[in-house]
């Protein structure tokens, strides 16, 4: 198993977290991943980070896919594992109808056929086997819709991509899961509990069968798959205040991002098998008890997904992730926090 950290999106004032980024390169993360709301993006950090690195890989984790065209996303990825000698991931995810729609204002449509086209696309470009054609819910090119010149022509990439450039997805939802086994090379879900591999199982397994053939004609299995969840860290010696922003995050997620009758986190926090917490804390999120809905976090949620309290705590819970890590149930953690001692303990701990 290996250890790769989150740098994230700025807040107002933009910021890079390079003596992190640093110091995790110096102890043996394998990677680093840039992420974007509706502030800072993703690319221009990654490539800021990739310039002053040598070793440690850089993804984004991820690209918002409604926000640029697959085209767009396959240039700026070729071109940033070029520069850095086959350094940069390619993360994607199609966000959420809300920033979409509200940020980006272009329609949300079908966030799974997106996803099949996006990767699709991207692949060919990256395979440059034949001038780029599509035909597609989402994407036709050329364009030949309405207000088309009629003058676009298929076309191939000048600069030549590599095909080995690994795409991940963002999921936690069944469906999610299953179009990440077929079309990527690795998802991220926002939070796991390593003990219970068995929710997206089932799903990576019906996306494998349904995955291309390897070159050699074998089928796709979990060994050619990178699972990679988010883990907050968080080292104190006061447990509950170490829980505190893990809760203030999860309530954030489970309460607030998605609709009342469409949230992805509200639905997998109750696959996780906290349904009756889940409901209570969008009830009081939604009705703008945001703290009241942070404290209706179970304990038990954040212990499950986040590593948090004094070292031997740490430690003791760091068994079960080395377990699910021994069984290829997960690939790399992404640990979201900056404290160097607890980057250092991690490294003695998993490397």
């Amino acid at each position: 198993m290996k250890l790769g950290i989150i740098a994230g999106y700025s807040p107002a004032q933009m910021s890079v977290p390079m003596d992190n980024i640093l110091e995790a390169e110096r102890l043996g993360y394998d990677s680093v991943w840039t992420a974007e709301a509706w502030g800072s993006d993703a690319v221009s950090p990654a490539a800021w980070i990739l310039a002053r690195t040598e070793r440690i890989k850089v993804g984004t984790a991820i690209m918002q896919m409604p926000a640029r065209t697959p085209a767009m996303t396959a240039m700026t990825a070729m071109t940033l594992y070029a520069m850095s000698g086959g350094r940069f991931v390619l993360g994607l995810g199609p966000s959420g109808p809300q920033v979409v729609e509200g940020w980006h204002g272009v329609a949300y449509g079908r966030p799974l056929t997106r996803t099949r086209e996006y990767v699709s696309i991207i692949r060919k470009i990256l395979a440059r086997e034949e001038r780029l054609t599509h035909e597609g819910f989402h994407y036709q090119i050329p364009f030949q819709g309405k207000g088309a010149s009629g003058l676009g022509k298929p076309l191939k990439s000048i600069l030549h991509g590599d095909p080995a450039l690994q795409i991940y997805t963002a999921s936690i939802s069944p469906k999610g899961m299953e179009c990440a086994g077929e079309v990527a090379d690795g998802v991220f879900p926002v939070w796991m509990n390593p003990d219970r591999f068995d929710i997206f199982e089932e799903s990576l397994n019906t996306g494998f069968a349904k995955a291309d053939p390897k070159p050699d004609g074998s089928k796709k299995t979990l060994d050619d798959f990178a699972v990679c969840p988010f883990v907050t860290a968080i080292m104190g010696d006061d447990v509950e205040q170490c829980r505190a922003p893990v809760k203030g995050s999860m309530a954030l997620y489970i309460g607030g991002m998605g609709a009342r009758e469409k949230n992805f986190y509200n639905d997998y926090a109750k696959r996780l098998g906290f349904e009756e917490a889940a409901a209570k804390i969008q009830d009081l999120f939604l009705d703008g008890k945001k703290q009241e809905a942070a404290a209706a976090v179970p304990d038990e949620l954040v212990d499950a997904c986040a590593l948090v309290g004094p070292k031997d705590r740490i430690r003791d819970r760091l068994q079960a992730w080395k377990q699910a890590g021994s069984k290829g149930h997960v690939s790399s953690m992404l640990i979201g926090g900056g404290q160097p001692e607890l980057f250092q303990l991690l490294a003695e701990e998993i490397l």
